[in-house]
């Protein structure tokens, strides 16, 4: 055989081999624009099913009872929430180590574990309060600032907390030489 001839054999070979990699063991990679055929469907419990044939997909099939329970559902749930959640007794614990690492001047340690409790409590503004207490002991005002404002955000109508939160957020600002920032900040909370 010629030296050409095996080089068309040995291209004709890699070619295949790409071609067989390219459609694999299901099939052709290529689906029709229109579609093609689609995941499985898990399997359906009577719990299920029972919930699919319940369901109304058309208001104009919904009775009044159900378009009634579907306003006092929107009625009832704020589009915020009204307060944080509460401390757990371990989220407690781990503020009360950090409280007392920060008064020892231990900021990196009462981070650490602060950052536990947010793990624990991720919607206590009193741990994001803390939090931020304690980057502004380690020098860090920019992650002081965001932790004091998630704080705030979180904070819901309970105006102790954010009395508190405007203040701390007030004190952050004007040390990092934000003037206008901190009088308004003073001035939310003077307004709670």
């Amino acid at each position: 055989m010629s030296r050409q001839g095996v080089i068309q054999i040995s291209m004709l070979v890699a070619l295949l081999s790409l071609a067989g990699c390219a459609s694999g063991p299901g099939g052709s990679i290529y689906v029709p624009a229109g579609g093609g055929p689609s995941a499985p469907e898990p399997p359906q419990t009577a719990k299920d099913k029972s919930k699919e044939e319940s369901r109304v997909w058309r208001k104009s099939e919904q009775t009044e009872s159900q378009k009634s329970e579907q306003r006092q559902q929107r009625r009832s749930k704020p589009s915020y929430q009204e307060a944080g959640d509460e401390l757990s007794p371990a989220a407690l614990s781990l503020v009360n180590e950090a409280s007392s690492l920060l008064e020892n001047g231990d900021s990196q340690g009462a981070i650490v574990r602060l950052e536990r409790a947010q793990r624990i409590a991720p919607r206590s503004s009193e741990v994001y309060f803390k939090l931020s207490e304690a980057y502004v002991a380690g020098n860090k005002l920019g992650p002081a600032e965001q932790f004091t404002l998630k704080g705030l955000s979180l904070a819901g109508n309970n105006a102790r907390l954010q009395r508190a939160g405007w203040l701390l957020l007030a004190d952050i600002r004007r040390a990092r030489g934000n003037v206008a920032g901190a009088s308004q900040a003073e001035k939310r909370a003077s307004a709670l």
